[in-house]
Order: C-alpha cells, then structure tokens, then sequence
C-alpha cells in the first residue's frame, strides 16, 4: 500500500498575479528619437546566454523592442527598490493609452525621475543604468504575444556583453553569489535575499 507523508493543508486559492518570486529587471530600450526609456519588469528568467523577458501588450518597451530591436537588462540591488518604485507610475508613450490612463502617466525622462544615471553602452544603442550592478546589453531574438484578453509578449534576447559592478566580481567568469543579491518582487512587495544557505554541487567556489 502506498504511503503518503502528511503534509500541511493546502486550499485552492486564485491570486490576481503569479509574481512568486522573481527578480526585478530595469529594461532600457531605445526611443524613436535615440533617447533611451526605461521599463520595470519582474517577469525575467535566463537560459544560457538568452534571456526571456514578459511585457504586457500597449507598454512602450515592447513597442521600442519590436522597432529596434535591442535593450539593455539591467538588474538592481534591494538599495534600489524605492528608485524601482518612482518609476512605476509612469510611462513612455505619448500619448497614454486609454486602458492606461486612469493608472500611468507620461515621463520622458525615466533617469531623471528615478534618480538614475545612465551610462553608453558597448555594442547596442539603448543607455545601461550605472547604478544596477548588473547591466547586460542584449539583442532581440523572437518576439511572440500570448494570452487571451489580457496579452503579453513573450520576448527571448542573446546577452552580448555583461557588465558587473566590481564589488560582486570575483572574477573574470564567476559573479560572487555571496555578496550580490537582486531585488526581488514577491506577489507585489519587495524583497532582497536572505542569508546563504549552501551550494549546488556544481558551484565551482
């Protein structure tokens, strides 16, 4: 006879987001007129040398992706969370569309509402966000929109160049997991790591 360990109770629940966890991503594209805007995102995940990004349908990230092609994934530190939030409230395109208005307004200067800076990037247009200690400049692989009612664009980008903050670097090939923690958003809150439990057998320090 089968045995089943006891468990703690569940219940069905249906949460308005599925944001369990995931790291919080400050996506610059490039602008029409060669400026660069920044987009908030916190659906983004890594396999390999590609990155997979989500956006919602009308956001003008997307809409600066899908013309040019290229962004920058730059990834905050928990000190940033409060800069993370400025942003929010805001977005690109002029004009706001309808099913926006009554939440985001325009801001054409995302740095400077934020308190950013930005910085040239090496091999893509749009700017990297100086104070993310991780800014990975990327280019536009494919980009499919799924979902019904609500859509989203499901994006996958190539990493071409990866800058590191040199207090996280240990060195030329490994971040240190140990000091570097990224700002998580969980279900809506902010959150940075917490202490270091251990290591998967394939850690190579």
């Amino acid at each position: 006879m089968k045995r089943f360990m006891a468990s703690m109770p569940t219940r069905i629940v249906h949460p308005k987001i599925l944001y369990f966890g995931t790291p919080v991503v400050l996506l610059t594209t490039l602008n029409r007129d060669d400026t660069s805007n920044i987009t908030p995102m916190s659906s983004a995940w890594a396999l390999g040398n590609r990155i997979v990004l989500g956006l919602g349908e009308g956001g003008h990230g997307l809409a600066n992706l899908r013309q040019r092609g290229e962004c920058v994934v730059n990834v905050p530190g928990p000190d940033l969370w409060e800069r993370v939030e400025a942003l929010a409230p805001f977005t690109g395109a002029n004009p706001v569309p309808d099913f926006k208005k009554s939440v985001f307004h325009h801001e054409k200067d995302k740095f400077g509402i934020a308190g950013l800076t930005a910085a040239p990037s090496h091999h893509v247009r749009p700017c990297r966000i100086v104070e993310c200690p991780l800014q990975v400049e990327a280019q536009l692989v494919d980009l499919r929109m799924s979902g019904e009612g609500t859509r989203f664009g499901i994006i996958e980008v190539e990493a071409i160049t990866v800058h590191a903050h040199e207090d996280i670097v240990r060195d030329d090939s490994h971040i240190d997991p140990t000091v570097w923690s990224p700002l998580i958003y969980n279900f809506r809150h902010y959150f940075g790591l917490g202490a270091h439990l251990g290591k998967t057998f394939r850690a190579e320090f």
